[in-house]
């Protein structure tokens, strides 16, 4: 059994402000997408400009953070803030969703293409192997705060939450920052090197993504308020993950018989 790391949720205050870990992964991750973004423009022949790159992640930003929270309300927990609607907005509690996150994004997507004349999917592409290492940001967020853990596990590195019981417990969170987060980034980072069918990138971070997600969720313990919604072991998170890895797959398949990579 592995010791967790005690560490306190607040980064540093300044007076009655405080600045949390949760909150400075997302500026972790948005200003990593950021430089990854430059990156990828700058690489020859990517048809995009650092100027585009701004203006998109600035939308998405917009999206993740709105579609993230709005995501979990609905998905997961929505007869509390209806008892308490202004728990909304209070983000630093914790409960984003990756796939009202996705939602928003998806919305930034068709915002920004419409108004830049790109095609939906160049723009997908080009975000997609950014997204991981958000992810990766996100799932260390989750476990500086001790929640989201997995189920009891007699595993060398299994551990004991704060507020999950005397059992050591699966790190789930540190299972999906390695997933989802650091390999997947890998892949896709190397996927997208070389000239890929539209849509082939995308559909494989979804896909992957999905399947991660599906995997981990069998040992990660799901939200109280909801348990288990199908068969006696789908979680609402591997639900929400079957149309993801559908769409996936699909894209994967148009882009292998479709058009050829641009």
């Amino acid at each position: 059994m592995m010791t967790f790391p005690r560490i306190d949720p607040v980064a540093f205050s300044i007076g009655s402000l405080q600045l949390r870990w949760y909150g400075l992964m997302y500026l972790f991750a948005f200003v990593g997408g950021w430089i990854l973004g430059r990156l990828r423009a700058a690489r020859p022949g990517s048809g995009w400009q650092p100027r585009d790159v701004d203006d998109l992640l600035t939308f998405v930003m917009l999206g993740v953070i709105l579609g993230a929270r709005l995501g979990y309300v609905l998905f997961y927990d929505l007869a509390d803030y209806i008892r308490d609607p202004l728990e909304i907005f209070r983000v630093w509690n914790g409960g984003m969703s990756f796939h009202g996150g996705l939602l928003g994004v998806v919305g930034a997507f068709w915002y920004f293409s419409r108004t830049r004349k790109r095609r939906f999917l160049e723009v997908a592409d080009f975000i997609a192997p950014l997204v991981p290492q958000g992810l990766f940001f996100g799932r260390m967020g989750n476990f500086i705060n001790g929640e989201l853990w997995g189920k009891p596990s007699d595993l060398p590195w299994a551990m004991i939450f704060p507020h999950g019981g005397p059992w050591p417990r699966h790190p789930s969170q540190l299972y999906e920052a390695l997933l989802e987060g650091l390999v997947l980034f890998a892949v896709l980072w190397i996927f997208s090197a070389k000239k890929r069918a539209p849509g082939a990138v995308s559909g494989l971070f979804a896909l992957l993504y999905g399947l991660f997600r599906f995997g981990v969720e069998f040992v990660r313990v799901p939200d109280v308020q909801l348990g288990y919604l199908a068969f006696g072991w789908l979680t609402m998170g591997q639900v929400l993950c079957l149309p993801l890895m559908a769409v996936g797959a699909w894209l994967l398949w148009r882009a292998h018989n479709g058009e050829k990579p641009r």
